[in-house]
């Protein structure tokens, strides 16, 4: 079970439009960032840089929202080379939705 603080962050996590798109983006790698021709971004992830482009935002802005989704274990980030790939934790959102379900009784 995970603990009252880690759903905190996990809230913050999802309070937040751009980390929603990115999560959302993140969703479906093969479509939306197919072209990435440092790794496969299904199996290896998606760079950091093609996600703060797909957004239109700088890279210190991306970075910070990737981390916030990091600490809420929404994403995992790999660093490789000189680049950090980031991918979907589905099991950690589908256990946030049931623990958010349950604890509102719905």
């Amino acid at each position: 079970m995970i603990e009252s603080m880690d759903r905190s962050i996990q809230i913050k996590a999802l309070s937040s439009e751009v980390r929603l798109q990115i999560l959302r983006l993140l969703a479906d790698p093969a479509t939306h960032f197919g072209t990435q021709w440092s790794a496969d971004p299904v199996d290896f992830g998606v760079c950091m840089t093609l996600i703060a482009k797909a957004l239109g935002v700088s890279q210190p802005t991306i970075s910070r929202h990737l981390d916030i989704l990091r600490q809420a274990n929404f994403i995992s980030v790999q660093k490789f080379q000189k680049w950090s790939y980031c991918q979907r934790n589905d099991p950690a959102l589908t256990d946030y939705l049931a623990w958010l379900k349950q604890d509102l009784q719905l």
